[in-house]
């Protein structure tokens, strides 16, 4: 079974009038900018799906600030997650430091979502380091057994659009704070599974996992190499970033690789499954 953990979907809707809320969402706007900026609802993932094989994708929509936009891009999930659920895991996505988090997590997951994320700090103004800030988040993951997909990147190198402050030190703070957590850090990470070569950094990740989202655009093929040398392949899962980037493209990279049959499954969605179904 091939899993994707990273889909952004957008509702028909809200694509339509996208404009209208780029102007009020800077953060949004900003990874969105330019003229090959992509939006995907539902069925843009099904088809895609069905050309690259991938066989059950986890959907959820954009970390924005605005409550309101949130809970409509949940309902969204909700409702296609329902339609489709041999194919949609559906995460939900608030600002985990709005008052009523809590509250709209517990709804989503009664209407059948299975964790929270993508959550990007830098879009939504907190500090996973800071456990203060996170206790609703923590709170309620931990209550629930939901798994979190938490947006992380690489302090060093080029920048990009939405390059944030959100890196290997605080990525490593949160879970440190929270080891009974499971914490999916999209990006590698931003590097964080280096440090899993370190013996006291090893033991205190035990419950993280690195999805692949925009490696092509990070990283020699290698880095794969480097995760099997820091025994962290076993904890490495597919995700795209679809629109971004299609599964495809990782299926491809990984050909130029020496990854085993084995180790290629366990990215591919082995993995995925132990956590998610």
């Amino acid at each position: 079974m091939k899993i994707d953990v990273h889909v952004h979907i957008l509702s028909p809707d809200f694509i339509k009038n996208v404009k209208r809320h780029k102007e009020t969402e800077p953060h949004f706007k900003l990874i969105h900018s330019g003229p090959k900026v992509k939006y995907a609802t539902a069925e843009d993932v099904l088809h895609d799906m069905e050309k690259t094989g991938v066989d059950k994708s986890v959907v959820f929509g954009f970390p924005l600030r605005d409550t309101e936009l949130c809970r409509e891009a949940n309902d969204y999930v909700i409702e296609v997650s329902k339609k489709y659920p041999d194919k949609f895991i559906g995460f939900a996505v608030y600002p985990p430091l709005d008052p009523g988090f809590e509250q709209e997590i517990s709804r989503c997951h009664e209407n059948g979502l299975k964790g929270v994320g993508e959550l990007i700090p830098d879009a939504q103004g907190f500090d996973i380091s800071d456990q203060k800030q996170m206790k609703n988040l923590t709170g309620i993951c931990k209550e629930r057994n939901l798994p979190v997909l938490m947006h992380a990147n690489e302090q060093v190198g080029h920048y990009y659009t939405g390059k944030g402050e959100t890196g290997p030190v605080r990525a490593f703070k949160f879970a440190e704070n929270n080891p009974e957590l499971a914490i999916i850090y999209a990006h590698w990470g931003g590097g964080l599974f280096f440090y899993e070569l370190m013996p006291e950094l090893k033991k205190a990740l035990t419950h993280v996992y690195y999805d692949i989202a925009a490696s092509p655009f990070l990283y020699y093929p290698q880095v794969y190499e480097a995760a099997r040398t820091a025994e962290v392949l076993p904890k490495v899962m597919l995700g795209s970033d679809f629109p971004l980037l299609s599964p495809s493209r990782y299926f491809k990279e990984m050909l130029k690789t020496n990854l085993t049959t084995v180790e290629k499954e366990l990215i591919e969605g082995k993995t995925a499954a132990s956590v998610l179904l």
